[in-house]
């Protein structure tokens, strides 16, 4: 079993995420700001984050950096999500090492698609 976390401050659209990805194969975690996010990676063995950007607290800029800092996170694949879609922005998550990015809305297809091949 493959264990996500995904880090997503509105509700809504954390619960379409968890109800498209909601399969014996994923164990979904939840975190609704950027510290619940990096209190769950400290204390749990990630396979994949997915992980907005603009969230309260602590970013998920902020987040992807210091996952990419730890040795137990470094190679963990991020998948950004966000509403976030100028240029500088997917340059940003591509400085980080984002496996893909994602700008809201996006389709389920999509989502299952980058998510199945981020852990393949």
């Amino acid at each position: 079993m493959k264990t996500i976390l995904l880090a997503e401050d509105e509700v809504d659209l954390r619960l379409v995420i968890r109800t498209t990805l909601e399969s014996p194969q994923y164990r979904i975690l939840e975190a609704d700001d950027g510290q619940a996010a990096l209190d769950i990676a400290r204390r749990e063995k990630l396979d994949l984050v997915l992980l907005d950007w603009m969230m309260p607290g602590v970013s998920g800029i902020t987040v992807a950096e210091e996952l990419r800092k730890s040795p137990d996170t470094a190679n963990v694949p991020i998948i950004m999500v966000t509403a976030r879609s100028q240029r500088a922005d997917r340059e940003r998550g591509a400085e980080l090492g984002t496996f893909a990015y994602l700008v809201k809305p996006f389709s389920p297809l999509e989502l299952l698609h980058v998510v199945e091949e981020a852990l393949s």
